[in-house]
């Protein structure tokens, strides 16, 4: 919470004091409401002046509508802050969560990284904003009432006065323990939202296999724990109310009596004690308003602290400063080996975990020279997509170098690194927009070059079927466009800024034999000078490259040409046998 507060509430501190003096002026002029009609009915009403009668009513007036604008006006300037701070604090957190390395990525794990995106900054946007409304008004209220109690009936102040730090010690045990608990409901949330997000994703593989009820019992379980979190939380917050509730009525009542035996005996006045009774109700109100803020500040507390989490992570950006670091040692080793400059693309024994336990790669080793073809293919799970997320240093090799024109990827800047780069990824995104902008994403790219592009990837045919030519808007995920069409879509994306580096994974398995076919043949003659990595499962797809990596379980076990490979790799050949009937 103390960063949230010195980084992002800080520069708002001038415009809340504003706010806060707006406030106390206006908060000043309800408690001055009472004393005032308690003045008029002991002083004013018994002299039979109506003249002053009317003048002091006036005064009751002009403290109501100072008390109302003042009130209306804090309370617009906090809902300003206290949006403007949320504001910022989405903006740097979403931006965070973007430049996040993929490890970083799995280790907090999407869902919760959305969860703290909305609830948790709606939590931080919560207690902001009631904090100046109600973290204000609520203390002078509570303090300003005992004054003019203590002003009015010193005795019968006393008897307040003796509640106060049994509420208080309320207040203490109830918000100790709010805390952990509400930090465990998020939790909770977090593995709620995992659920949620995987099911609707999934949910034509549950209609297809019939898991619908499975799944249901699987959201009843995680749903009940969310509840159940939510229930004991709200439980121990609901003690708070009733319990000031109870004691502030007992201190009322005893108010009241000795109130009473007071003006019997001529020791205090009616009017006093109409006053007294009116402040012991706006002390009440001003003490149940605490309560409530300990609830917000409880949420806001645990919220707060999972943001920081991430803000305080280490990002990809913090890569900067390393890489430099690391091309200055190399320099100082001697800088790069002869011939190096040749290669475009280089694994140099390299070696990577996941988890860091069992290898996903183990000693891998190729070298690409510019406007070569490196065909990729292997079981599932070989660690073929592994070599692709280190190409472009989505994760950093725990052994080994990975080179980029002789470079070391870990001394490029990340951005001119993937800006070098056209990818197709498994499962790749097709976002709500037009085919264009699909194909765009954001960069500066010419219709012409989209045109192009589209044609290179034989999408073209079909995107001139649909109406205004690439300009209807595609549902989520590419909900109305086939399998084999969102792929073209996904490689026109990647051949439209004309890289210099290819990567295609499994970007053709729902083309037919003969539109990949045409594809390759586009590749292979518009862009020759491109270092193109094809992962596929099809020989078919990779048989004409020049370089073939067989992988099974993250190791290489074969690597040549088709031909060398069909005489000297078993799985290899076996997987060419299954497919196309060579022996």
């Amino acid at each position: 919470m103390q960063k949230v507060i010195s980084v992002y509430i800080r520069p708002f501190y001038p415009r809340m004091a504003v706010g806060f003096a707006i406030k106390v002026l206006g908060t000043i002029m309800d408690l001055f409401l009472p004393w005032i009609l308690a003045y008029m009915i002991d002083n004013v009403i018994p002299l039979g002046d109506k003249r002053r009668i009317v003048e002091w009513g006036f005064v009751m007036l002009l403290c109501s509508v100072v008390a109302a604008i003042g009130t209306v006006t804090a309370n617009r300037m906090a809902s300003k802050v206290g949006s403007d701070v949320t504001e910022r604090l989405r903006h740097d957190l979403f931006e965070k969560i973007l430049y996040l390395s993929n490890s970083g990525t799995d280790a907090w794990g999407k869902p919760s990284l959305i969860a703290r995106l909305t609830t948790d900054t709606y939590n931080v946007h919560q207690a902001v904003s009631r904090l100046q409304r109600l973290g204000v008004r609520a203390p002078i209220l509570l303090f300003g009432g005992l004054c003019m109690t203590l002003s009015l009936d010193a005795a019968l102040a006393g008897v307040l006065l003796c509640m106060m730090p049994l509420l208080a010690l309320i207040l203490y045990v109830v918000s100790k323990k709010s805390i952990p608990m509400y930090l465990a409901l998020q939790e909770s949330v977090d593995a709620f939202v995992r659920l949620v997000r995987e099911d609707i994703s999934g949910i034509r593989v549950i209609k297809a296999l019939s898991k619908t009820e499975y799944e249901s019992k699987r959201f009843d379980a995680i749903n009940r724990e969310v509840v159940e979190r939510e229930r004991k939380a709200g439980m121990l917050m609901a003690v708070t109310d009733p319990s000031m509730n109870l004691l502030l009525n007992i201190g009322l009542v005893l108010v009241v009596i000795a109130g009473a035996y007071r003006v019997n005996a001529g020791q205090s006045e009616v009017g006093k004690i109409l006053a007294f009774l009116t402040y012991f109700a706006i002390i009440l109100n001003a003490m149940l308003s605490i309560s409530k803020m300990f609830v917000i500040i409880s949420k806001a507390i645990a919220s707060s602290d999972r943001i920081v989490q991430i803000l305080d992570a280490e990002d990809e950006r913090d890569w900067k400063a390393l890489a430099q670091s690391f091309a200055k040692q190399e320099e100082e080793k001697g800088g790069k080996a002869e011939g190096q400059e040749s290669l475009a693309l280089e694994f140099r024994d390299v070696s990577f975990s996941y988890n860091g336990g069992k290898p996903n790669l183990s000693h891998i080793c190729f070298a690409l020279k510019k406007g070569e073809t490196l065909g990729i293919i292997g079981a599932t799970g070989s660690g073929k997509s592994t070599i692709a997320n280190l190409l472009m240093r989505f994760y950093d090799v725990e052994e080994g170098q990975v080179l980029v024109d002789g470079v070391n990827v870990k001394e490029w800047d990340l951005g001119e690194l993937r800006s070098r780069f056209g990818v197709v990824f498994q499962n790749d995104s097709i976002f709500e927009n037009t085919i264009f902008e699909n194909v765009r994403l954001g960069r500066k790219l010419t219709e012409e070059q989209i045109q192009e592009a589209l044609l290179y990837a034989r999408a073209s045919e079909f995107v001139e079927k649909k109406s205004g030519k690439g300009q209807e808007k595609l549902d989520i995920k590419g909900a109305n466009l086939s399998g084999g069409q969102k792929q073209r879509v996904l490689i026109a994306r990647a051949l439209a800024a004309r890289p210099d580096f290819l990567i295609l994974d499994d970007s053709s398995s729902a083309l037919d034999y003969k539109t990949d076919a045409a594809l390759r043949k586009e590749i292979a003659v518009h862009f020759q000078d491109t270092t193109t990595v094809i992962i596929a499962q099809r020989v078919s797809s990779i048989r004409h490259a020049d370089h073939i990596l067989v992988l099974e379980d993250g190791k290489v076990i074969g690597y040549g040409r088709h031909e060398s490979l069909m005489r000297e790799c078993e799985l290899y050949r076996e997987i060419a046998a299954s497919q196309m009937g060579e022996g």
